[in-house]
């Protein structure tokens, strides 16, 4: 099988981020795997362990994130693509990048990626790389299993918790979410047979994504901190009236929400 993983390189998300410029962000903190994708490398590590194949990473990111691409790598991956791009993509842009950087790769027989990514957290990109590549998708995926020839079998979760089993034909795109598996640590050995394997560097310019022109590209024209969260008020008293009596008078003098 020739299995496809599309990875996101992105902060920590223990790091403290620091604005710069309004659309940029101090890039020396920690960067890591984006969490989501983390299951779904490991889910396709496990199926090529089953069905033998291989197992192809694919990012696009900036030059510096060819450190998570390595520890993708080292997870057991077999080699990687790298598409170099320093400026901001909107989801669109992002799935014709991917989509055109797979299909010139080969053909694939499945794609796996995470429901979203812990950064921009659009959730966009996983249903309009299905769109592009004309695949079946189904997305925060709990549950996997595949017969290795002509189909996989999912279960995925929807709104409410409510939990859907799905029947893919392949190629499909699945992407992965919190606990469907539980992604391996890579060993010492394997980060550093991981520098040996083959990574194909695409600047991004060659694979000339034509804008799409439509009102619902999205641009980034600013990026804000969350604002900080107010403290707490503990009220106290001998009778629960009078508790009351003080909340409702600061929600309506302080708050002014009533």
């Amino acid at each position: 099988m020739r299995i496809y993983v599309c990875v996101k390189h992105v902060p920590d998300t223990a790091a403290k981020i620091v604005v710069r410029n309004k659309t940029e962000i101090d890039e020396s903190v920690k960067f890591v795997i984006n969490p989501y994708d983390e299951y779904a490398l490991e889910e396709a590590l496990r199926l090529k362990e089953k069905f033998s194949g291989e197992v192809i990473v694919v990012m696009l990111g900036k030059v510096s994130s060819m450190a998570t691409l390595r520890l993708a790598l080292a997870m057991g991956a077999d080699r990687g693509i790298l598409v170099k791009c320093d400026q901001h993509l909107d989801h669109q842009t992002i799935s014709k990048t991917l989509a055109k950087t797979i299909s010139n790769d080969g053909k694939a027989d499945i794609i796996f990626m995470g429901k979203q990514s812990v950064d921009a957290e659009g959730m966009q990109t996983p249903y309009l790389l299905a769109k592009n590549l004309d695949m079946p998708i189904s997305t925060n995926v709990l549950s996997f299993s595949s017969d290795g020839t002509s189909s996989v079998i999912v279960e995925s979760e929807g709104e409410g918790g409510l939990r859907t089993v799905i029947q893919m034909k392949l190629p499909c795109v699945v992407a992965a979410a919190k606990g469907l598996n539980h992604p391996r640590y890579p060993k010492l050995p394997d980060i550093m047979k991981a520098k040996t394997k083959p990574v194909k560097e695409i600047p991004f310019a060659d694979l000339a994504i034509n804008p799409i022109a439509s009102d619902h590209v999205a641009s980034l024209l600013e990026l804000e901190l969350p604002p900080e969260k107010g403290q707490g008020i503990i009220y106290s008293g001998r009778a629960a009236k009078d508790m009351v009596a003080n909340l409702v008078s600061d929600l309506q003098n302080k708050a002014q929400v009533i």
